[in-house]
């Protein structure tokens, strides 16, 4: 076979995995027809807050977006204004489109276009915080000290107009030449203060490198394709950048807040929705510190897991290695129904604190009853029936579709790198080993280009970098496994 070392893509079908994963295509027409119609059910009852100039931060291209945010220094600390899409105001309860997106779950992003929770004309249009257009908002006030935690937090219903749609790589940019918008200037200072905060309370981050999947831009066909005009795909890592942490802070610090809303409850009886993990398995965390021993890792007694993984150097094999083997910290997630009693896991050990999902209900179903309940905690009114009685489901609807969309993103990734590599199998490549081998469970290496992560057969040891040699790529089984030593 001949070989075209700068071939990095391929021709890939995602079709066949959505067909695997019985994934909806279309939306059913009654619901379809109620998004179209959807009107806020709360017009003419919200704050005008349309002066505040809130602006939204997201990836390029994207058209769902569910917040946007004022965030501002003041004498005392910070006071964060974050507007959340008011998804509850414009769905009817027992309605169609109420009920298909509870089957849904949430939105679920391929490589080729996302299946999404509710009907892109809701989604992308008339529920979107797009710029220039008055929009319900679910607006969160929340005061913090100078330090950015918590003093005060509310959520009331409001009437907002975003006026500007910024992106990350723009938002970094700006904030390394000094001149970010007015209405994030202090971003950078908070969104550090709050992962300090984070380390201190026993918050674990993962910074993996984010591995994705993305269309050839060189075009459909070039020399050495199949010249069948199909678009090809290729494997990318995408470097984190500052400006995603700082943002992901403020979404997090929201979901601190509704969690504390919700377990203060209102007259005594705590009702919500949480997003809990237990802490740590001691025999995981006694793993990790044996890993780190053997990887020359200085990990001082006392000190958080968290802490010692957020002062890794990202670019050594020895973290790349040990924030692999973190994964196994951050197990047992799941959705926590609150309805009086309390529950043995309230926190989420990765947070270091209770938190629920209040900031995406454009494409997550648990953000819609959660928000409901602490409108109603702010407001001194009883949780809405529809809310109270469809926590349970809506909770094992998001436990479902939160692992279909882990199995869904791997598969894609999966069938992308067998497809990729087909056509290499015998090449030997440079590669760092992220995982040792254990019991009947292989190594597992990361091969820098293309960016793969795959089974390893032969014993490398955990934190090496070695070279080693393509022996299987099955796209039909979307299975790549490489060998040690590639000789």
């Amino acid at each position: 076979m001949e070989f075209h070392p700068w071939i990095v893509s391929a021709p890939v079908d995602f079709g066949a995995v959505r067909t695997e994963f019985g994934l909806a295509s279309e939306y059913p027409s009654e619901a379809l027809s109620e998004a179209r119609g959807a009107a806020d059910a709360f017009a003419g009852s919200r704050a005008d807050l349309r002066d505040i100039p809130f602006v939204t931060i997201d990836p390029p291209g994207a058209l769902d977006l569910d917040q946007a945010l004022y965030l501002e220094r003041t004498p005392t600390g910070f006071r964060l204004q974050y507007a959340i899409a008011d998804v509850g105001a414009v769905i009817a309860p027992a309605g169609a489109l109420a009920k298909e997106s509870l089957t849904r779950g949430q939105t679920y992003y391929l490589p080729d276009g996302a299946v999404p929770l509710h009907p892109t004309v809701l989604s992308e249009g008339s529920a979107s915080l797009l710029p220039g257009q008055d929009r319900p908002a679910a607006l969160w006030t929340i005061d913090c000290d100078d330090r950015a935690e918590i003093r005060h937090c509310s959520v009331q219903r409001a009437l907002v107009r975003s006026h500007a749609r910024l992106d990350y790589a723009g938002v970094q940019a700006d904030a390394d030449a000094g001149r970010l918008h007015p209405a994030i200037a202090a971003l950078p200072e908070f969104g550090r203060l709050r992962i300090e905060s984070g380390l201190s309370r026993g918050a674990i981050g993962l910074r993996l490198p984010a591995q994705t999947v993305v269309r050839d831009g060189k075009g459909p066909a070039r020399d050495g394709d199949s010249g069948d005009g199909e678009q090809r795909w290729q494997l990318v890592v995408e470097p984190r950048m500052a400006a995603e942490d700082w943002n992901e802070q403020v979404s997090l610090l929201t979901g601190i807040c509704a969690a504390r809303i919700m377990l203060d409850g209102a007259g005594g009886r705590r009702i919500g929705l949480l997003r809990t993990m237990p802490a740590p398995a001691k025999s995981a965390l006694d793993t990790m510190r044996r890993t780190a021993a053997a990887l020359g890792v200085e990990w001082p007694e006392g000190e958080s897991a968290g802490r010692m993984l957020a002062g890794l150097d990202t670019g050594t094999p020895a973290a790349l290695a040990l924030m692999s083997e973190a994964t196994g910290l951050l197990r047992g997630a799941t959705y926590t129904v609150l309805d009086g009693e309390t529950p043995e896991v309230l926190r989420h050990s990765g947070i270091g604190a209770p938190y629920a999902h209040v900031t995406a209900p454009l494409r997550r179903l648990a953000d819609r009853y959660a928000t409901e309940i602490c409108l109603a905690h702010c407001a001194g009114t009883p949780v809405p029936d529809w809310v109270r009685d469809g926590l349970a489901a809506a909770a094992e609807s998001m436990r479902r579709c939160d692992a279909l969309a882990g199995r869904l993103d791997r598969a894609c990734i999966d069938l992308t790198e067998a497809t990729v590599l087909a056509q290499r199998l015998g090449t030997a490549f440079d590669a760092v080993v992220v995982r040792e081998a254990n019991g009947s469970r292989p190594a597992e290496v990361f091969v820098t280009t293309p960016p793969v992560v795959a089974k390893c057969v032969g014993g490398p040891p955990e934190g090496w970098r070695v070279r080693v040699r393509l022996i299987e790529a099955d796209p039909t089984t979307r299975t790549v496994t490489f060998a040690f030593p590639a000789d």
